[in-house]
């Protein structure tokens, strides 16, 4: 089929594009390469797409109207994967403004595109941060996640009420995909892993916040993007069992609307993560340890056993495989 995938030359997005190519499917690109983070890496991901049969790239941004609404018409496409985000949770201490054109504002355009083209299924990247200040372990879709904690996370819970409400009024089937911590090859280097890696390798200190003692459902991008496929596939219908005296957050009664964690259920302390680097380099860190920062959550892990029952998927690589191959990357890459 054709699907349309925002943010193709970001991390998770180009992942995607190469499983979506690689079983046949032909894969509509947009992107606007935004210099958040080294605009070259952008350019790298990008241009092995474009080597391949099936690949067509659209350069534009999410928050222009008229891109958006060109695309849709021009491309048609059957499905739709949005990824392109501001990304960062701290980034919105200096641009706060950036969030809600690209979250919000181009979140609406591709909602628009797919009411007036009648897109059979548009999945959504959302975030674990939506969870906020909700501490009950696992973090689960059923749960309240009202009270998020940073703005990158507050435009993400507004993606997922946007699209219930377009699922409702224009029965566009929507799945909001909630990411743990996405690590692996060609990641962003704003990350934990890319930072720590090139400071261990270059000599420096790395700066590990709350002492190293917060854990994380860390994900390896191949699990994510396998359950982005499978969840792509099977487009959601209205579940009959839904009580509007008691709503479920993660299903509704009137709309054909889902959404799903996708992450490791064996949550990793960040000493530990570190540790693997530090095996996997064959050298130790210099850390500085420092108190948790404003707008973390102390600890994340995923319930993910509604992915499990619909699509029959978990993720499964370990940080032990993960990282290792994260490094073999780095290292090919960037020669060090």
């Amino acid at each position: 089929m054709k699907v349309l995938v925002t943010g193709t030359a970001g991390f998770i997005g180009s992942h995607l594009a190469h499983r979506l190519l690689d079983r046949g499917d032909e894969v509509v690109g947009f992107d606007n390469l935004n210099d958040y983070y080294d605009v070259t890496l952008k350019q790298a991901r990008l241009a092995r797409l474009q080597a391949r049969a099936g690949y067509t790239h659209v350069a534009g941004d999410l928050a222009d109207r008229a891109a958006v609404e060109a695309a849709f018409a021009a491309y048609k496409p059957q499905r739709v994967v949005n990824l392109a985000a501001q990304a960062g949770v701290r980034y919105a201490a200096e641009n706060p403004h950036v969030y809600v054109q690209s979250n919000v504002v181009g979140f609406l355009h591709v909602l628009e595109g797919c009411r007036h083209h009648g897109v059979e299924h548009l999945v959504y990247a959302s975030t674990s941060s939506v969870y906020g200040a909700n501490t009950a372990m696992p973090f689960s879709e059923h749960a309240s996640a009202e009270h998020p904690l940073t703005l990158y996370a507050a435009s993400k819970k507004g993606n997922e009420q946007m699209a219930h409400s377009y699922s409702h009024l224009y029965g566009i089937p929507t799945t909001g995909l909630r990411f743990f911590t996405v690590y692996g090859p060609w990641g962003r280097p704003d990350m934990a892993l890319f930072l720590f890696t090139r400071a261990i390798l270059d000599g420096k200190p790395i700066r590990v916040f709350n002492h190293g003692r917060h854990k994380r459902s860390f994900t390896y991008v191949d699990d994510i993007v396998e359950g982005v496929v499978r969840t792509l596939d099977q487009a959601p219908g209205k579940n009959p069992a839904w009580d509007s005296a008691r709503p479920d957050p993660a299903s509704s009664g009137v709309a054909p609307y889902r959404l799903y964690n996708i992450g490791n259920e064996q949550p990793v302390e960040l000493l530990r993560y570190i540790e693997v680097l530090e095996d996997c380099l064959g050298r130790k860190a210099q850390m500085e340890l420092l108190p948790l920062q404003a707008g973390d959550v102390p600890d994340t892990e995923a319930d993910v056993s509604d992915l499990i029952a619909d699509v029959g998927y978990r993720p499964v690589v370990p940080v032990e495989t993960g990282v290792a191959r994260f490094v073999e990357w780095y290292r090919g890459y960037y020669g060090a």
